[in-house]
């Protein structure tokens, strides 16, 4: 009987608010479907930087005839000066254990003609102009300025290049894009939690003569509220849903089906983090439901 009575009131609400309903579901799944790509865009570039931050070298090229570094005199680099600059290198306390590398004209040269294999400038360029190297690996990739520092300038040394100069600009990019995409569904939740208190608020207002008699006769708040809370948690478990619908197949077409297999360089977001992403997502959506319908219908359980 019980059961009944709440479906019954359940129906009642839906009907009398269907307009507002519908535009709780629309807010909630536009403001879930941002804030899960926000959620995801974190994820992402969190993945990127665990792929490459912890494969970046700093990169020492030695002087050769036609070099115009600092620490060249228009020569090519000695034995001694190799011997001093990889004994700066080791003993720097950012240098990872066997992090040291050299890499030897035959081998850049190797390296520069599968590079451009199909390119003429092969033809143009012979082994003895190619440039002699260190490639260093650090103990934590966000410390690099120290060692960048204490190699260049060194007799010897022409250039110091660390990938990072231009990773971090793509990183800083790309948390702007997470900041912004979270000051904008916070917007919108914000939207959406006013939304649904207002369309509660209604549903009590129209019912406040049958919420006062339940009230006289002895009926709990909680079963009072029970009608009010479900639908505002249909409401939201039916945009959540649609946010969690519309975020797969964004992962699933352009990220699975495009970007992985154009830019397989990079380690993208799988099905993994999305199926995490999606559980916050569904997560929020009740909170955004439960809170104002308890908050909103405490004004009409006080007769």
């Amino acid at each position: 009987m019980r059961l009944n009575y709440i479906l019954s009131d359940l129906g009642i609400g839906l009907k009398r608010n269907l307009s507002m309903t519908i535009a709780v579901v629309v807010t909630i799944w536009v403001s879930l479907s941002l804030f899960g790509s926000a959620l995801l865009a974190h994820e992402q570039v969190n993945l990127m930087k665990g792929n490459w931050y912890d494969k970046i070298q700093i990169s020492v090229f030695l002087c050769t005839k036609d070099s115009g570094g600092r620490g060249c005199s228009g020569a090519e680099v000695t034995q001694e000066q190799k011997n001093r600059i990889q004994q700066v290198i080791e003993s720097n306390p950012d240098t990872a254990p066997d992090g040291v590398f050299t890499e030897s004209k035959a081998q850049a040269f190797e390296s520069f003609k599968k590079l451009y294999k199909d390119s003429p400038i092969v033809s143009t360029v012979t082994q003895d102009q190619m440039q002699e190297s260190f490639r260093i690996r650090l103990k934590d990739p966000q410390r690099y300025q120290n060692l960048v520092s204490a190699v260049a300038g060194l007799p010897g040394v022409d250039t110091v290049q660390d990938l990072r100069q231009y990773l971090d600009p793509l990183f800083k990019a790309l948390n702007w894009l997470q900041v912004g995409s979270y000051l904008g569904a916070g917007l919108l939740l914000v939207a959406a939690l006013m939304q649904i208190a207002n369309t509660i608020r209604l549903a009590a207002y129209a019912r406040r003569r049958e919420i006062g008699i339940m009230r006289l006769v002895g009926a709990s708040n909680f079963y009072i509220q029970l009608p009010f809370l479900l639908e505002a948690v249909l409401a939201a478990v039916i945009g959540a849903a649609l946010a969690c619908g519309t975020l797969w197949m964004i992962v699933y077409f352009m990220v699975m089906r495009q970007a992985q297999a154009t830019f397989r360089v990079w380690q993208w977001v799988g099905a993994s983090e999305t199926f995490r992403v999606t559980l916050i997502m569904v997560l929020v959506g009740l909170v955004l439901a439960v809170i104002p319908t308890f908050l909103t219908t405490r004004k009409y359980l006080k007769v």
